[in-house]
């Protein structure tokens, strides 16, 4: 059964989440959709969460249908979903809400490691992908990192999407680009490249000498040239193009 949070809670003296978050800096606190299908789970997450000033949980789904029909009303921040669900698997469910709520960034969470999940779910329109195995404690700063923009994938899973992308940069040498294809700056290739090695905003900046607002406002630009939803599926098509040569 889906939940959605009402506010006021029943009872008590209680601080305003949007009071909260500008206590500790932010206008307004990031919404975040948790999306799983084991009770359990979903309560870690949101102790995990709530303790957090500049975050707010607005809700819960078990599975992938209510996630969906609660991301559409709700049009969360960040959702935390899980790949394996009844009615509706996490991925299918993540390309209906990027549809949907194209703004929302979706962290997979989830046991499974496996290649093929990890290039759907990226296909898929998701930021992140977390092993269930990552520390609770961790998850709040992964939410945070997907809204301010950063993709998030853990460092055993990005081993294996590199090595994808080189796959797929040879097996793609033979094949002409079947349509024109977008033409980015020099500088916007640049930030490309250095997406492509795993660097974040932060890195990005020092690396070219220049400040992270600009290599944001790049990111943005590639992303609507390429018509993507995150820097990874910029990173897949680039390669896919061979506008980016990976080794």
């Amino acid at each position: 059964m889906a939940i959605q949070r009402p506010w006021p809670p029943q009872g008590g003296s209680v601080t305003r989440p949007d009071e909260a978050a500008r206590a500790a800096g932010r206008s307004e606190p990031i919404r975040v959709l948790i999306v799983d299908d084991h009770a359990l789970i979903r309560r870690s997450l949101e102790l995990a969460l709530a303790a957090e000033a500049d975050i707010e949980v607005v809700g819960e789904a078990s599975d992938g249908r209510e996630a969906v029909e609660l991301a559409d009303r709700l049009m969360p921040d960040v959702v935390l979903m899980d790949v394996r669900m009844p009615k509706l698997d996490g991925i299918g469910a993540t390309r209906k809400i990027k549809e949907s709520v194209p703004s929302t960034r979706i962290i997979m969470l989830t046991v499974s490691d496996e290649e093929e999940d990890l290039f759907e779910a990226i296909k898929a329109g998701a930021t992140g992908y977390l092993l269930k195995d990552v520390q609770i404690d961790e998850v709040p700063d992964a939410v945070r990192g997907v809204h301010e923009g950063q993709s998030l994938i853990n460092p055993a899973m990005a081993a294996k999407l590199i090595s994808e992308f080189a796959n797929m940069s040879r097996k793609e040498a033979e094949r002409p680009p079947q349509l024109p294809v977008p033409r980015l700056t020099e500088r916007e290739m640049e930030v490309l490249r250095l997406v492509a090695k795993g660097m974040n905003n932060r890195e990005i900046a020092k690396d070219l000498f220049i400040s992270e607002n600009t290599v944001k406002n790049h990111v943005r630009n590639i992303l609507e040239k390429l018509q993507l939803h995150s820097r990874m599926e910029a990173v897949v098509y680039a390669v896919r193009e061979r506008l980016l040569e990976i080794t």
